[in-house]
């Protein structure tokens, strides 16, 4: 039995050698030897035990001697074993992997020429399992080392549909909580009539019908929210006719129209806070004219047409003339804290079907960026799906294609402008269409994948996506029917998520100065292996009401933990400026937040924090030993209501529009939170 070195290689230093792994002469002695368990580099000296029997490569001649390792992996991997490396000159090598028993090798892999002389091959394998790599001397190699490398293996997505069917009458259209107790229901809806099914703590549900003396029915789509506040969530829904905004009693025992669109051709619906004064206002993509939306003063709602010329908003968010408008989505897509808008186009001459993508400025001032961000794709986008999927802190965007003319495109977000990496990301072979595209994480590993027509494009946490398609259901609303953490999908059954080892945390919102839902706010939640300080950046979710084109997902924020036991914070950062952050929380369980519950804890830093000239007329100067590259600036009146809220471009901050009085200022980097008085003359 032979010592073999494993060297853990650095760049600039001297290899560091241990000599905790063996080499063999023969598989029993492998098999009681020290296992390899981890990636790294080996090295194999004389070539002088048993031959490896059967020949595993395609040159199937046997070996007179052969050199043997066992692996023994901890994860779920894909295995390279690979002598093609520069140490190995010109040498000539041959490796076969076996798994099962000493006595009854099954042949995994092998290979014998793959690069030049030198051999590379890869292999699944799974954990706990037993394999053995053996060098043979068929081309008399011998003193060459190998490297063994681990790419794991994201768990599978599989569901399961229960034999006791769920009554829904009318359309499906939702998996969201309807009355305040953080468990997402089921919600069906006709022309007059809205189907709850409430979902019980055991998992049961309870079926129970509504009339609403309603015109319009749910064809297109749904979304939900709470707009006036009572602790029951309300919805927008229509048909190519009209809108209603359907309102839950103080009770939640009835619902009745609120609020009606006759003039719009229903798509995307939406709730969004358009002005963080805490009052959910709603928006209406409109298929054949400019987009409607209703603004919420928290006392009425007022329906505004976009084209206006004396409506509130006066971008209008998509006035194109034959509207072509279909899936909305509010998303936070420059991390400033409040929420932009990013609008799927489709049908018709290519202006009509230009994305659009508008940054909000806040006090309902947008401006559209589209082509400055490089959003503006004239697809066939019925809808979009946006979460980090490179998890580096900002949110990139799968644009889904609804015709086979025009392909797919995962656009990476670098700091507000979006490159094209379909391809790298293994996603230029994904041809399945349609028009519902929603990003959740379904198997719970920490990285968001994408539900999309039929297909689960499982995140492999390396930049790259494996297309699953088996299984799946075609579309449908997404929550968690059973409270086990893992999310399911609704679509005429219930399609049980058959989950897997991960952990998982819940996070659920109640609003006091912000909208009551959260909607618009950004969850973070700081995991050992997901932190701000790896290349693996904190986890972050928006609360969004409605994504994709056609349902109602949860507004629950699911964060899967893969195998992290512990999580050390969760940040909550709400659309009035308030930033909770708890800490430790429990994993695998439902952390719910009330904004402002944690303001005592917060870290606060001022004596590095310089204003000048304070007191101020026009410009603010800024001076602190942190910098701002990644911060976001707050400006707050005495009353506490955000005055002003924005990234920083420069040092300079200008407040020449707020009027004479004292104020704060804000800082949010890199979760430091600075804080300084001013004076605005």
């Amino acid at each position: 039995m032979k010592k073999v070195l494993l060297i853990l290689c650095a760049i600039g230093i001297i290899p560091i050698v241990s000599f905790g792994q063996t080499s063999s002469n023969s598989c029993s002695d492998a098999n009681s030897a020290t296992p390899i368990t981890s990636a790294g580099i080996y090295n194999v000296d004389a070539i002088d035990g048993d031959a490896p029997n059967p020949i595993c490569t395609e040159t199937v001649t046997s070996a007179s001697n052969g050199e043997w390792f066992k692996y023994s992996p901890s994860a779920d991997y894909f295995v390279t074993v690979n002598s093609n490396l520069s140490d190995n000159g010109s040498k000539d090598t041959r490796v076969h992997i076996y798994s099962g028993s000493c006595a009854s090798l099954q042949c995994v892999a092998g290979n014998d020429d793959s690069g030049g002389f030198l051999s590379t091959t890869t292999f699944s394998v799974s954990a706990g399992q037993s394999y053995y790599i053996v060098w043979d001397d068929y081309w008399n190699a011998s003193d060459f080392i190998f490297e063994l490398s681990e790419t794991l293996i994201p768990p599978t997505v599989s569901f399961t549909i229960p034999s006791n069917p769920i009554s829904t009458p009318g359309s499906d259209r939702g998996t969201v909580d309807m009355n305040g107790d953080f468990l997402d229901d089921i919600v069906s809806i006709s022309t007059s009539t809205v189907t709850i099914n409430h979902q019980q703590p055991d998992g049961s549900f309870i079926k129970t019908s509504y009339g609403t003396d309603g015109t319009y029915s749910a064809a297109w789509s749904m979304a939900a929210g709470d707009y006036d506040r009572n602790g029951y969530n309300d919805m927008v829904y229509g048909s190519s006719s009209g809108a209603h905004v359907v309102k839950a009693n103080d009770t939640g025992t009835d619902y009745s129209i609120a609020a009606t669109s006759h003039s719009v051709f229903t798509q995307r619906t939406n709730f969004a806070d358009f002005n963080n004064d805490g009052n959910l206002d709603i928006f209406l993509c409109d298929d054949t004219a400019p987009n409607e939306y209703f603004i919420n003063d928290g006392t009425s709602l007022t329906l505004w047409e976009g084209d206006d010329p004396s409506a509130p908003i006066v971008e209008g968010l998509g006035l194109y003339s034959s509207g072509g408008n279909y899936g909305s989505v509010w998303v936070d897509y420059d991390s400033d804290g409040d929420s932009d808008l990013f609008i799927a186009k489709c049908g018709g001459e290519e202006a009509r079907r230009k994305n659009q993508l508008f940054r909000n400025n806040g006090n309902l001032s947008f401006t559209e960026v589209s082509v400055a961000s490089n959003m503006n794709d004239a697809l066939s986008t019925w809808s979009s799906a946006w979460g980090d999927y490179d998890s580096d802190g900002d949110m990139d965007c799968f644009v889904g294609s609804s015709v086979s003319a025009e392909d797919h495109k995962l656009m990476q977000n670098n700091n507000g402008v979006f490159a094209d990496i379909t391809a790298s990301a293994g996603l230029d072979v994904f041809n399945d269409y349609g028009h519902e595209n929603q990003p959740f994480d379904f198997n719970n590993d920490g990285y968001i994948d994408i539900f999309s027509n039929g297909n689960i494009l499982i995140n492999d946490g390396d930049g790259t996506f494996t297309i699953l398609s088996t299984g799946i259901p075609q579309e449908g609303a997404v929550g968690d029917l059973n409270n086990d953490g893992f999310l399911d999908v609704f679509n005429n059954s219930i399609y049980y998520n058959d989950a897997n080892a991960n952990n998982w945390l819940k996070v659920c919102l109640t609003g006091t100065d912000s909208n009551i839902n959260g909607i618009g706010a950004r969850i973070e939640v700081n995991s050992p292996s997901f932190n701000n300080s790896s290349a693996k950046k904190a986890q972050i979710r928006d609360v969004r009401s409605a994504q994709g084109f056609r349902y109602m997902s949860t507004l629950n924020s699911h964060f899967g933990l893969g195998a992290d036991s512990t999580i050390n914070t969760v940040t909550i950062y709400w659309p009035s400026g308030t930033v909770d952050v708890i800490i430790n929380p429990a994993i695998n369980n439902t952390l719910v937040v009330t904004e402002g519950e944690t303001l005592s804890t917060q870290s606060t830093t001022v004596t590095d924090l310089i204003l000048y000239p304070n007191p101020t007329k026009r410009l603010l100067n800024l001076n602190s030993t942190l910098g701002f590259e990644n911060a976001i600036y707050s400006v707050f009146d005495m009353t506490g209501k955000r005055v002003l809220n924005s990234k920083f471009s420069s040092n300079t901050i200008d407040v020449s529009e707020l009027s004479t009085g004292n104020y704060i200022l804000r800082v949010i980097n890199n979760g430091v939170i600075q804080t300084q008085k001013f004076i605005k003359q």
